[in-house]
């Protein structure tokens, strides 16, 4: 989380990053990365990167300046009320 949004989660074979949703469909076409999908719904501006994606130091270096920057824009989800 980065100022109360989701942006960068590490599992233990991936990444998962929230990106700006207008660059999802260029973006996946990266080696290692593939759109967030839970429950049969796909995510836009939801990809999860393996291995392969972010082999390099350049690779992770992408990844870790992207989604921080869609950051910036995205907007919080709302809290739930208990």
């Amino acid at each position: 989380m980065v100022n109360g949004k989701m942006c960068i989660s590490v599992g233990d074979d991936e990444m998962m990053c929230r990106i700006d949703p207008q660059l999802h469909n260029t973006v996946i076409e990266n080696r290692g990365c593939r759109t967030v999908e839970m429950g049969g719904r796909k995510y836009n501006g939801f990809v999860y990167i393996t291995e392969e994606g972010m082999k390099t130091k350049k690779d992770f270096d992408y990844w870790i300046k992207l989604a921080p920057d869609f950051n910036k824009e995205a907007k919080a989800s709302r809290k739930k009320k208990k």
